[in-house]
C-alpha cells in the first residue's frame, strides 16, 4: 500500500494536468521483482544502479528489514543517496537510511509500531512520531496514509494547492494531514470529530501502554468525571475506558509477538501487564490463542 502511496499521486498529477511533471523507476536490490508484504509480485524496471542520478531516491520497504539490507545494499545505498537531490524512507525505509548512516544528526520518524525500538537501536537519529519529517534533503514516513499525505504536500510544493486537492479528490481523501501531526495507531479522526476530549483521553492511553495510568487519572487529566468519561467512552466506541484500554495494550502485545522475537517476559513488561501469565490470559481471551502460539503460527506462515 505505501508503494501505491507513494506513486499513484505522481501518476495522478500527470493525468490531470495532460503533462508529465513526474517519471519514476521502480528498481530493487537485486533487479528481481519482490513480493510486497501481502504476497503481491511488484514488476521492477531493474537493478538499483548507486551511480544514476536522480532527483528523488525512495526508499520502501516493509518486515524484515535486517535480513534484506545488507553490506552491499547499505553500500550502494549510501552512494545512491550522494547521488540524489533527495532521498526518502517510507513505512520501514527509515529503518534502512538509519543503518546506512544517513539520518544521524537528523529528524526522522517511522512506522508507529515501530518508534520506540527504532529511537533505541539509533540514537544518533533524533526519532520523532509525526507523520512524516522533512530534515534538508531527507525525508521520511510513518506508513501508507502519511506517505500520501507527504506525496500532496509535495504536489502543493511544486504545482499548487489546487493540483494537490484535485489529486486527493480523486481517492476521495478528506484527511490530508500536516507532517507535524502525530502517528496514531487508533482511527482517531472520527472520535476527534464528534468528542475532542475523548480523543484526548485515547492519546493518553497511547502514550502509557507500558505503564498504564488508571481510568480515574485519565479522567482527571482530561477535566472529566470517571462516570462522564465512562459514558463519553460506551456512547462512541461501545465499550467502557478500561476495555478500550486494555484493547490498545493487547493489540501492541500481539505486534510485539507476531513481528519481533523478543522474549515473551519482555512483551508483558513493555504492555503493561504484572506477568507473564497474566498476559497470557488476556491475550487468549481475546484472540483464542496464546502468546506462544500465536508466535508459531506466525513463524509457520
Amino acid at each position: 500500500m505505501s508503494l501505491a502511496a507513494t506513486l499513484d499521486p505522481m501518476r495522478a498529477a500527470n493525468r490531470i494536468t495532460g503533462h508529465p511533471h513526474y517519471v519514476w523507476r521502480v528498481v530493487s536490490a537485486d533487479g528481481a521483482d519482490p513480493a510486497t508484504s501481502c504476497g503481491l509480485k511488484v514488476a521492477v524496471d531493474g537493478r538499483l544502479d548507486p551511480e544514476r542520478q536522480t532527483d528523488v531516491l525512495a526508499v520502501i520497504a516493509a518486515f524484515n528489514v535486517h535480513a534484506h539490507a545488507g553490506s552491499d545494499l547499505r553500500r550502494r545505498l549510501t552512494v545512491a543517496a550522494r547521488n540524489a537531490a533527495a532521498v526518502g524512507g517510507i513505512e520501514a525505509g527509515p529503518w534502512v537510511l538509519a543503518m546506512c548512516g544517513l539520518l544521524d544528526g537528523r529528524a526522522a520518524t517511522t512506522h508507529w509500531e515501530d518508534l520506540e525500538d527504532f529511537a533505541a537501536a539509533f540514537p544518533a537519529v533524533r526519532t520523532v512520531s509525526d507523520r512524516w519529517v522533512l530534515d534538508g534533503r531527507f525525508f521520511t514516513t510513518g506508513a501508507a496514509a502519511p506517505a500520501l499525505d507527504f506525496m500532496l504536500d509535495l504536489i502543493r510544493a511544486r504545482q499548487g494547492h489546487a493540483l494537490s486537492l484535485e489529486v486527493a479528490g480523486l481517492y476521495v481523501y478528506d484527511g490530508m494531514q500536516a507532517g507535524d501531526r502525530n502517528q496514531s495507531p487508533v482511527a482517531l479522526g472520527r472520535i476527534a470529530g464528534r468528542d475532542p476530549t475523548l480523543a484526548a483521553a485515547v492519546r493518553l492511553m497511547e502514550a502509557h501502554i507500558d505503564e498504564p495510568l488508571s481510568i480515574a487519572e485519565i479522567a482527571d487529566r482530561i477535566g472529566l468525571s470517571r462516570r462522564s468519561l465512562e459514558t463519553a467512552f460506551c456512547r462512541l466506541t461501545g465499550r467502557g475506558p478500561g476495555a478500550f484500554y486494555a484493547g490498545l495494550r493487547l493489540h501492541a502485545a500481539r505486534r510485539l509477538v507476531v513481528d519481533t522475537d523478543i522474549p515473551l517476559s519482555e512483551v508483558a513488561v513493555r504492555t503493561g501487564f504484572s506477568s507473564m501469565s497474566a498476559l497470557s490470559r488476556s491475550f487468549k481471551r481475546e484472540f483464542r490463542l496464546s502468546p506462544s502460539e500465536t508466535r508459531r503460527r506466525n513463524a509457520l506462515g
